[in-house]
């Protein structure tokens, strides 16, 4: 890709609000995971699952004793549930990145990632997905009134810490899924029990940097308008 073509780029990415950027990456983490869950369901074959709760890691692919990825499926069948879960993911991905600020663009990806967790996608397409569609609800109308609930020395922190908030949202998230398939590198450091609870430590840290996150970008977007320069001028 030329110089000018990354310039461009860019340039197209700074044009999107903080908001449109967080909604959009939730919905990402969200069609990516179910990928993620799909590729290890399709691996384990044409299996029948012994209900619609089921493990996406086989014991074909359990790299330590306490890898786990809970998830549901109505698909009776973990191939195909995988190869399911794979274009839903796809198509959540896509929606999430291109579509988001469409009309019913938050709809659909809210009925696109319920779709996607009935079908093995994990149970990010739950929680992620109701704070992305809330979210994107946002997007250019961060509804300014609600930060007056904040003191002015915490609206400051939430404007100062973006975008700095979701870059730390993303590699949690993705350290969390890493150490719940490999375990590792703790596992060098540590037992499978002590390993297991940080991964829980994990999961609540992304949950919270995602909660951060969404303030974050509200109070970034909101001091953006013309009229709202306040936090700007006293930090």
């Amino acid at each position: 890709m030329s110089k000018m073509n990354l310039q461009d780029c860019a340039q197209n990415w700074s044009k999107h609000s903080a908001t449109r950027v967080v909604a959009s990456t939730l919905g990402v983490l969200v069609g990516l995971a179910g990928i993620e869950h799909g590729i290890l369901e399709a691996l384990q074959g044409n299996v029948t699952p012994d209900g619609i709760w089921i493990d996406a890691i086989g014991p074909g692919q359990r790299f330590w004793e306490n890898a786990t990825e809970t998830a549901i499926t109505i698909i009776p069948n973990y191939f195909w549930t995988g190869i399911l879960a794979i274009v839903i993911g796809l198509i959540v991905t896509i929606w999430a990145t291109v579509f988001i600020e469409r009309k019913y663009g938050a709809r659909i990806l809210f009925l696109l990632s319920i779709i996607l967790w009935l079908v093995g996608g994990g149970f990010a397409p739950i929680f992620f997905s109701i704070f992305a569609t809330l979210t994107a609800t946002r997007i250019n109308n961060p509804s300014k009134g609600w930060d007056t609930h904040f003191p002015i020395r915490i609206q400051i922190l939430l404007f100062k810490l973006w975008p700095w908030t979701v870059l730390a949202l993303v590699l949690t998230f993705w350290i969390g899924v890493e150490i719940a398939i490999f375990g590792y590198p703790l596992l060098w450091l540590f037992n499978a029990d002590l390993t297991y609870g940080i991964q829980w430590i994990l999961g609540f840290t992304t949950l919270g940097l995602m909660l951060v996150s969404i303030l974050s970008a509200l109070t970034y977007d909101i001091q953006h308008q013309p009229d709202s320069q306040q936090i700007l001028a006293s930090s």
